[in-house]
């Protein structure tokens, strides 16, 4: 396995990292609801989930 002969410098190795980065998260609004959330997820709003723009699991009358 290779090993470096010398050893490389802690401003080398940090420039190698700078490129992990996060990212903010892509963000859109619902038009039926107007709720945000992440696309193509299917999301809740007061215990509903819709998906699509569509209500798609009903909340649980008790």
């Amino acid at each position: 396995m290779a090993h470096p002969k010398r050893r490389h410098s802690t401003t080398r190795r940090d420039k190698r990292r700078t490129h992990y980065k996060l990212d903010a998260p892509n963000v859109v609004v619902c038009k039926t609801t107007g709720e945000a959330h992440l696309p193509h997820r299917a999301y809740e709003v007061d215990g509903n989930v819709y998906y699509n723009g569509r209500l798609f699991i009903q909340k649980a009358e008790a």
